[in-house]
Protein backbone atom coordinates (compact mmCIF):
# COMPACT_ATOMS: atom_id res chain seq x y z
CA UNK A 1 0.00 0.00 0.00
CA UNK A 2 1.43 3.36 -0.51
CA UNK A 3 3.09 5.47 2.15
CA UNK A 4 4.02 9.09 2.45
CA UNK A 5 6.88 10.66 4.36
CA UNK A 6 6.38 11.84 8.23
CA UNK A 7 8.93 14.74 6.60
CA UNK A 8 5.65 15.47 3.72
CA UNK A 9 3.41 15.48 6.07
CA UNK A 10 5.22 17.85 8.52
CA UNK A 11 6.02 20.14 5.80
CA UNK A 12 2.33 20.49 4.46
CA UNK A 13 1.35 21.45 8.10
CA UNK A 14 3.84 24.11 8.02
CA UNK A 15 2.41 25.35 4.99
CA UNK A 16 -0.97 25.34 6.17
CA UNK A 17 0.12 27.79 8.95
CA UNK A 18 1.73 29.69 6.55
CA UNK A 19 4.73 29.72 8.65
CA UNK A 20 8.64 29.92 7.37
CA UNK A 21 9.59 27.39 10.74
CA UNK A 22 8.10 26.74 14.22
CA UNK A 23 9.36 27.18 17.34
CA UNK A 24 11.17 24.63 19.42
CA UNK A 25 8.27 24.19 21.61
CA UNK A 26 5.76 24.08 18.39
CA UNK A 27 7.75 21.30 17.31
CA UNK A 28 7.26 19.22 19.70
CA UNK A 29 3.59 20.33 20.32
CA UNK A 30 2.98 19.32 16.71
CA UNK A 31 4.42 15.72 16.89
CA UNK A 32 2.51 15.09 19.83
CA UNK A 33 -0.78 16.54 18.44
CA UNK A 34 0.12 14.31 15.15
CA UNK A 35 0.18 11.03 17.09
CA UNK A 36 -3.18 12.00 19.00
CA UNK A 37 -4.64 12.63 15.66
CA UNK A 38 -2.90 9.33 14.08
CA UNK A 39 -4.41 7.12 16.88
CA UNK A 40 -8.33 8.71 16.79
CA UNK A 41 -8.27 7.85 12.75
CA UNK A 42 -6.97 4.58 13.53
CA UNK A 43 -9.42 3.84 16.22
CA UNK A 44 -12.27 5.09 13.85
CA UNK A 45 -12.70 1.20 12.08
CA UNK A 46 -11.53 -2.08 12.95
CA UNK A 47 -10.83 -2.97 9.49
CA UNK A 48 -8.18 -0.44 7.65
CA UNK A 49 -6.93 -2.61 5.34
CA UNK A 50 -3.35 -1.78 6.33
CA UNK A 51 -3.94 -3.23 9.45
CA UNK A 52 -6.33 -6.02 9.08
CA UNK A 53 -5.35 -9.17 9.16
CA UNK A 54 -7.64 -12.15 8.10
CA UNK A 55 -7.71 -15.05 9.73
CA UNK A 56 -4.20 -16.40 11.05
CA UNK A 57 -3.80 -19.26 12.68
CA UNK A 58 -2.68 -18.90 16.63
CA UNK A 59 -2.24 -21.33 19.28
CA UNK A 60 -4.81 -21.94 22.08
CA UNK A 61 -3.84 -22.01 25.71
CA UNK A 62 -5.33 -24.79 27.40
CA UNK A 63 -3.51 -24.56 30.72
CA UNK A 64 -2.06 -21.87 33.45
CA UNK A 65 0.17 -23.14 36.29
CA UNK A 66 1.01 -21.60 38.95
CA UNK A 67 2.13 -21.87 42.76
CA UNK A 68 5.97 -22.96 42.31
CA UNK A 69 8.01 -20.93 44.68
CA UNK A 70 11.95 -20.78 44.96
CA UNK A 71 12.07 -24.39 46.09
CA UNK A 72 11.12 -25.60 42.70
CA UNK A 73 11.50 -24.30 39.27
CA UNK A 74 9.25 -21.49 39.00
CA UNK A 75 9.22 -21.47 35.23
CA UNK A 76 6.67 -23.82 35.40
CA UNK A 77 4.24 -21.06 36.06
CA UNK A 78 3.42 -20.09 33.13
CA UNK A 79 0.47 -21.14 30.55
CA UNK A 80 0.62 -23.93 28.41
CA UNK A 81 -0.48 -24.90 24.52
CA UNK A 82 -1.90 -28.52 24.14
CA UNK A 83 0.57 -30.49 21.35
CA UNK A 84 -1.01 -33.88 20.83
CA UNK A 85 -1.73 -36.98 22.64
CA UNK A 86 1.15 -38.68 24.06
CA UNK A 87 2.43 -41.85 22.19
CA UNK A 88 2.18 -43.99 24.91
CA UNK A 89 -1.20 -43.52 25.79
CA UNK A 90 -4.46 -41.93 25.55
CA UNK A 91 -3.65 -39.23 27.81
CA UNK A 92 -2.90 -35.41 26.32
CA UNK A 93 0.80 -33.67 26.26
CA UNK A 94 1.31 -29.97 26.81
CA UNK A 95 4.02 -27.96 26.40
CA UNK A 96 5.25 -24.27 28.12
CA UNK A 97 4.00 -21.13 25.74
CA UNK A 98 6.87 -18.98 26.96
CA UNK A 99 9.39 -21.37 28.33
CA UNK A 100 8.98 -24.67 25.88
CA UNK A 101 11.29 -27.01 27.70
CA UNK A 102 8.55 -26.99 30.38
CA UNK A 103 6.43 -30.40 29.57
CA UNK A 104 3.23 -31.99 30.96
CA UNK A 105 2.29 -35.71 30.40
CA UNK A 106 1.24 -38.81 31.71
CA UNK A 107 3.96 -41.60 32.80
CA UNK A 108 1.01 -43.75 32.91
CA UNK A 109 0.56 -43.84 36.27
CA UNK A 110 0.68 -40.53 37.26
CA UNK A 111 0.49 -36.85 35.52
CA UNK A 112 4.04 -35.33 35.73
CA UNK A 113 5.45 -31.50 35.45
CA UNK A 114 9.19 -31.55 33.90
CA UNK A 115 11.53 -29.07 33.57
CA UNK A 116 14.90 -29.64 30.74
CA UNK A 117 12.32 -32.07 28.91
CA UNK A 118 11.23 -31.83 25.37
CA UNK A 119 8.64 -33.59 23.23
CA UNK A 120 9.05 -34.77 20.11
CA UNK A 121 6.55 -35.33 17.18
CA UNK A 122 5.71 -38.77 15.72
CA UNK A 123 4.73 -40.12 12.37
CA UNK A 124 1.43 -40.81 13.90
CA UNK A 125 0.82 -37.58 15.17
CA UNK A 126 1.34 -38.24 18.60
CA UNK A 127 3.82 -37.56 20.81
CA UNK A 128 6.58 -38.84 22.71
CA UNK A 129 8.21 -36.91 25.80
CA UNK A 130 11.76 -37.14 27.27
CA UNK A 131 11.58 -36.24 30.56
CA UNK A 132 14.11 -34.04 31.98
CA UNK A 133 14.18 -33.11 35.89
CA UNK A 134 10.69 -33.50 37.64
CA UNK A 135 9.34 -30.49 39.68
CA UNK A 136 5.43 -31.91 40.39
CA UNK A 137 4.21 -35.50 40.09
CA UNK A 138 0.55 -36.01 40.84
CA UNK A 139 0.16 -37.23 44.33
CA UNK A 140 -3.68 -38.34 44.52
CA UNK A 141 -4.68 -41.57 45.29
CA UNK A 142 -6.90 -42.52 42.73
CA UNK A 143 -5.07 -41.11 39.37
CA UNK A 144 -7.19 -38.81 37.10
CA UNK A 145 -7.59 -38.69 34.08
CA UNK A 146 -7.65 -35.45 33.13
CA UNK A 147 -4.48 -33.29 34.49
CA UNK A 148 -7.37 -30.21 35.65
CA UNK A 149 -8.87 -32.93 37.74
CA UNK A 150 -5.98 -33.41 40.04
CA UNK A 151 -6.33 -32.50 43.06
CA UNK A 152 -2.99 -32.81 45.34
CA UNK A 153 0.57 -32.54 43.25
CA UNK A 154 4.06 -33.68 45.16
CA UNK A 155 6.51 -31.13 44.39
CA UNK A 156 10.50 -31.89 44.35
CA UNK A 157 10.97 -30.03 47.84
CA UNK A 158 7.53 -31.15 49.27
CA UNK A 159 6.56 -27.66 49.91
CA UNK A 160 4.55 -25.75 46.91
CA UNK A 161 1.12 -26.05 45.84
CA UNK A 162 0.93 -26.36 42.15
CA UNK A 163 -2.73 -25.17 41.40
CA UNK A 164 -3.80 -26.33 37.57
CA UNK A 165 -6.69 -23.81 35.74
CA UNK A 166 -7.77 -24.97 32.40
CA UNK A 167 -8.61 -22.45 29.62
CA UNK A 168 -9.10 -21.99 25.70
CA UNK A 169 -7.21 -18.81 25.71
CA UNK A 170 -5.79 -17.07 22.37
CA UNK A 171 -3.62 -14.75 23.80
CA UNK A 172 -2.56 -11.12 22.29
CA UNK A 173 1.33 -12.11 21.56
CA UNK A 174 2.55 -15.22 20.58
CA UNK A 175 6.21 -15.51 19.41
CA UNK A 176 6.89 -15.52 16.21
CA UNK A 177 3.71 -13.37 15.08
CA UNK A 178 2.35 -10.12 15.11
CA UNK A 179 0.66 -8.64 18.40
CA UNK A 180 -2.89 -8.38 18.46
CA UNK A 181 -4.45 -5.16 19.13
CA UNK A 182 -7.84 -6.02 19.00
CA UNK A 183 -9.66 -9.02 18.34
CA UNK A 184 -12.60 -9.27 15.45
CA UNK A 185 -13.09 -12.57 14.38
CA UNK A 186 -12.33 -16.50 15.78
CA UNK A 187 -13.19 -18.90 14.02
CA UNK A 188 -12.66 -22.67 14.59
CA UNK A 189 -11.29 -23.52 11.00
CA UNK A 190 -9.62 -21.34 8.17
CA UNK A 191 -12.50 -19.53 7.17
CA UNK A 192 -13.26 -17.68 3.89
CA UNK A 193 -11.47 -20.42 2.03
CA UNK A 194 -13.58 -23.03 0.29
CA UNK A 195 -16.19 -23.60 2.99
CA UNK A 196 -17.89 -22.38 6.30
CA UNK A 197 -16.32 -22.50 9.52
CA UNK A 198 -17.47 -22.78 13.04
CA UNK A 199 -17.45 -19.43 14.65
CA UNK A 200 -17.07 -18.83 18.08
CA UNK A 201 -18.16 -16.77 20.54
CA UNK A 202 -15.57 -15.38 23.22
CA UNK A 203 -14.41 -12.54 25.84
CA UNK A 204 -11.62 -10.43 26.21
CA UNK A 205 -9.71 -9.85 29.08
CA UNK A 206 -6.03 -8.63 30.26
CA UNK A 207 -4.30 -11.62 28.53
CA UNK A 208 -6.52 -12.32 25.40
CA UNK A 209 -9.75 -14.05 24.07
CA UNK A 210 -11.07 -16.49 25.96
CA UNK A 211 -13.23 -19.07 23.31
CA UNK A 212 -16.48 -20.07 24.74
CA UNK A 213 -17.83 -23.18 24.05
CA UNK A 214 -15.03 -24.96 22.21
CA UNK A 215 -16.14 -27.64 19.73
CA UNK A 216 -13.36 -30.01 20.90
CA UNK A 217 -10.65 -30.03 23.95
CA UNK A 218 -8.49 -31.56 21.88
CA UNK A 219 -8.30 -28.30 19.39
CA UNK A 220 -4.95 -26.66 19.81
CA UNK A 221 -5.57 -23.71 17.25
CA UNK A 222 -7.70 -21.29 16.49
CA UNK A 223 -7.97 -19.34 13.16
CA UNK A 224 -8.17 -15.27 14.32
CA UNK A 225 -8.84 -12.09 12.27
CA UNK A 226 -7.81 -9.50 13.96
CA UNK A 227 -6.30 -5.86 13.99
CA UNK A 228 -2.80 -5.08 14.49
CA UNK A 229 -1.65 -3.15 17.81
CA UNK A 230 -1.43 0.81 17.17
CA UNK A 231 2.12 1.82 17.35
CA UNK A 232 2.92 5.90 17.18
CA UNK A 233 5.54 7.96 15.54
CA UNK A 234 8.60 7.97 17.24
CA UNK A 235 9.93 10.66 15.68
CA UNK A 236 11.98 13.84 18.07
CA UNK A 237 14.27 15.31 15.88
CA UNK A 238 14.23 16.00 12.09
CA UNK A 239 11.19 16.47 11.73
CA UNK A 240 10.73 17.76 8.14
CA UNK A 241 13.53 15.48 6.42
CA UNK A 242 11.78 12.71 9.17
CA UNK A 243 11.55 9.46 5.96
CA UNK A 244 8.87 7.70 8.65
CA UNK A 245 6.34 6.43 6.69
CA UNK A 246 3.02 7.43 7.00
CA UNK A 247 -0.17 5.69 5.80
CA UNK A 248 -1.79 7.71 2.51
CA UNK A 249 -4.87 6.87 3.46
CA UNK A 250 -4.52 8.71 6.61
CA UNK A 251 -2.63 11.78 4.94
CA UNK A 252 -4.88 14.44 4.38
CA UNK A 253 -6.59 13.90 7.76
CA UNK A 254 -3.55 14.07 9.66
CA UNK A 255 -2.59 17.23 8.30
CA UNK A 256 -5.63 19.44 8.27
CA UNK A 257 -7.19 17.82 11.89
CA UNK A 258 -3.50 18.46 13.56
CA UNK A 259 -3.23 22.26 12.24
CA UNK A 260 -6.78 22.55 13.46
CA UNK A 261 -5.33 21.76 16.55
CA UNK A 262 -2.78 24.12 15.79
CA UNK A 263 -5.12 26.65 14.90
CA UNK A 264 -7.00 25.84 18.57
CA UNK A 265 -3.26 26.02 20.57
CA UNK A 266 -3.21 29.54 18.85
CA UNK A 267 -6.46 30.61 19.82
CA UNK A 268 -7.83 30.71 16.10
CA UNK A 269 -10.92 28.65 17.28
CA UNK A 270 -12.97 29.85 14.34
CA UNK A 271 -10.02 29.17 11.60
CA UNK A 272 -9.91 25.61 13.57
CA UNK A 273 -13.73 24.21 12.74
CA UNK A 274 -13.35 24.90 9.43
CA UNK A 275 -10.30 23.22 9.24
CA UNK A 276 -11.65 20.55 11.26
CA UNK A 277 -14.41 20.09 8.86
CA UNK A 278 -11.55 19.45 5.88
CA UNK A 279 -10.04 16.68 8.47
CA UNK A 280 -13.96 15.02 8.45
CA UNK A 281 -14.37 15.11 4.99
CA UNK A 282 -11.07 13.72 4.09
CA UNK A 283 -11.60 10.25 6.82
CA UNK A 284 -15.01 10.08 5.82
CA UNK A 285 -14.04 9.56 2.24
CA UNK A 286 -11.72 7.02 3.25
CA UNK A 287 -14.16 5.32 5.60
CA UNK A 288 -16.36 4.90 3.06
CA UNK A 289 -14.37 2.99 0.78
CA UNK A 290 -13.49 0.55 3.91
CA UNK A 291 -17.82 0.33 3.80
CA UNK A 292 -17.92 -0.50 0.43
CA UNK A 293 -15.65 -3.09 0.77
CA UNK A 294 -17.67 -4.50 3.88
CA UNK A 295 -20.61 -4.21 1.94
CA UNK A 296 -19.28 -6.91 -0.54
CA UNK A 297 -17.55 -9.68 1.61
CA UNK A 298 -18.32 -11.38 5.17
CA UNK A 299 -14.87 -10.10 6.69
CA UNK A 300 -16.36 -7.85 9.37
CA UNK A 301 -20.17 -9.66 9.82
CA UNK A 302 -21.46 -12.72 10.15
CA UNK A 303 -24.86 -14.30 8.76
CA UNK A 304 -27.67 -14.92 11.07
CA UNK A 305 -31.17 -16.99 11.43
CA UNK A 306 -33.40 -18.36 13.92
CA UNK A 307 -31.32 -21.89 13.10
CA UNK A 308 -27.83 -21.20 12.62
CA UNK A 309 -24.97 -18.14 13.19
CA UNK A 310 -22.38 -19.03 11.39
CA UNK A 311 -20.04 -17.50 8.78
CA UNK A 312 -20.61 -18.39 5.41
Amino acid sequence: MQTRTYGELFKLIRSLAGVGSFSTSELDDIANLINRRFLQIFNESPIWPRYFVPSEKRDILALTLSGATASTDTTVNQNYKLLGSNTTGGSNVYQGATTTTVIIYNTGTAWRVDTAASAAEQASGTFTVTGGTQQFIEADTNKKDNITEVETFTPRAGTDSLLVEGKNLVPFAQTGKTTIGSFNRVFRKQPFLNQSATEYEFFLDVTGANILNIVSTTDNAAFVSYKKEFTPFDVTSGYDTSTVEVPNEFFPYLAHATYADFLRMDGQTDKAFAEEERANLAMALELEKVDIISNNNTVNKRFSTYVNRQSR
